[in-house]
């Protein structure tokens, strides 16, 4: 099977997966997806058979036909009770489970529950959860930030809030460029997105294959009662090594 043909096998089964995350959004637009899933937006255009929705993070094109049903909410009300902002109190990090750390992270980027589960499956593989690790090749964290990429997202890796932060926007920002495509996202945060690009797919690298399916696979195991169950992430992971596979993803 080409990579092509296995990308798009990946496709039919995992890019809505995630495209159900809530940007944030203050009054705006709910889009019903021919899917069962929504989106929220700031505002959209039609341009041809095309809508182009305006996000808090950038804009988002999908086709009118995908689109069964657009709701619009009214700006939220001034909160008329007065009071007396309050000082911030800092809390302490160390004190702190990473698991809140990753659920406050993932919340920066969106509501969704999928969103939280799937950026806790990337750290759980990453890292085992410790933010302590150290890779051989210098990535740190929970959620292994390579130096480099730290740095083009203004953290500082050796921080486990920061971490979290910033392992939370990359993924959220590799789910947009592969329009919601979990699985070339996950390849490009292990592989680059210029192996990505370079091969077209995901990359013929054991490790980041192995690496796909071993994320997809706690990403099952922890959203059991979302439409992603085992039986669709045994398929998903059965594509990755290029063995045909019958059976059907829950997803609609």
């Amino acid at each position: 099977m080409s990579f092509r043909l296995m990308r798009l096998g990946f496709r039919n089964r995992l890019v809505l997966l995630l495209s159900a995350l809530a940007l944030p959004c203050f009054g705006g637009e709910i889009f019903h997806l021919s899917t069962g899933f929504i989106l929220e937006a700031k505002s959209h255009a039609q341009v041809e058979g095309n809508l182009v929705l305006t996000t808090a993070s950038g804009t988002l094109v999908l086709p009118a036909a995908a689109v069964t049903q657009v709701e619009y909410l009214p700006d939220p009300e001034p909160d008329k009770t007065a009071s007396v902002p309050a000082s911030p109190v800092k809390a302490d990090v160390s004190q702190i489970s990473p698991v809140d750390l990753l659920r406050a992270a993932a919340a920066t980027q969106g509501s969704a529950p999928q969103f939280l589960r799937f950026v806790q499956s990337v750290a759980w593989v990453e890292s085992g959860y410790r933010a302590d690790a150290v890779s051989p090749k210098g990535a740190v964290g929970m959620m292994q930030l390579m130096p480099t990429t730290a740095r083009d997202l203004g953290v500082r890796p050796a921080d486990p809030r920061q971490n979290a932060e910033g392992g939370a926007r990359y993924l959220r920002q590799l789910l947009e460029r592969y329009s919601y495509d979990s699985a070339l996202a996950l390849a490009a945060y292990n592989a680059g997105p210029a192996a990505v690009r370079k091969f077209g797919g995901i990359p013929p690298f054991a490790e980041t294959r192995q690496y796909v399916r071993k994320v997809l696979r706690e990403y099952a195991k922890s959203d059991a009662d979302s439409q992603l169950s085992a039986s669709g992430a045994f398929s998903a992971t059965r594509a990755i090594t290029n063995t045909p596979t019958s059976t059907k993803s829950p997803l609609p």
